[in-house]
C-alpha cells in the first residue's frame, strides 16, 4: 500500500519544474521575437523593391502602347469594367494598383522627364525601416528614416555610414 501511494505522488511534475520550463520558454521568446520582426520587415522591404521593378516594367509597356507614361497606379491597373485602355491598362494586379501592398504605400507621379515611384511603409518601424524612390532611370534610392526617399537619397545597396553605425 505504501508503494502505491509513493508512485501516485511521483506521477506528475512539480510546480517548480513547470515554472522553470515556462521561464525558459519566455526567455527564448524574448530573444527570438525581435529578430523575427526584423526579418519580417526585411522581407516586406524586399517585396516592395520587387514591386518597384514590376511598376517599371508596366510603365515601359504602357509607354509603348499609349505614347506616354501612366500618371498614377490606377492607369496601370485593371479596368473596373470593359476592356483595358489608357485609363486602366491592366498591366498591374489590383492588389498593387490600389496603392497599398505588403505593408507599404506606393505612389506613381508624372515628372517633366518621365515618372517617379515613391514607396513608404504604412507604419514606419513596424512594416518597414526604409523608404524608396525610383524613376524612369530605373535607379532605386533608399532612405533609412521616415522621411520619403528622393532622387538625392543614397542608391539602394550603397553603404551609408552614420556615426558608428554602418547600414
Amino acid at each position: 500500500m505504501d508503494r502505491t501511494r509513493r508512485n501516485a505522488r511521483r506521477r506528475g511534475f512539480s510546480l517548480i519544474e513547470l515554472l522553470i520550463v515556462v521561464a525558459i520558454i519566455l526567455i527564448i521568446a524574448m530573444v527570438a521575437i525581435p529578430k523575427m520582426n526584423v526579418q519580417l520587415m526585411s522581407a516586406r522591404e524586399m517585396g516592395a523593391i520587387r514591386e518597384i521593378d514590376a511598376i517599371h516594367q508596366a510603365q515601359t509597356q504602357y509607354y509603348s502602347q499609349f505614347g506616354r507614361f501612366a500618371q498614377n497606379l490606377a492607369e496601370l491597373g485593371p479596368p473596373s469594367g470593359g476592356t483595358p485602355g489608357p485609363a486602366a491598362a491592366d498591366l498591374l494586379p489590383s492588389s498593387l494598383s490600389s496603392g497599398k501592398k505588403g505593408g507599404h504605400i506606393f505612389t506613381v507621379t508624372v515628372t517633366q522627364t518621365g515618372y517617379a515611384i515613391s514607396v513608404v511603409p504604412e507604419q514606419f518601424g513596424s512594416s518597414g525601416r526604409r523608404t524608396f524612390y525610383s524613376d524612369q532611370t530605373l535607379e532605386k534610392h533608399e532612405n533609412w528614416s521616415a522621411e520619403p526617399a528622393t532622387a538625392q537619397s543614397p542608391t539602394l545597396g550603397a553603404t551609408q555610414t552614420t556615426g558608428t553605425d554602418a547600414k
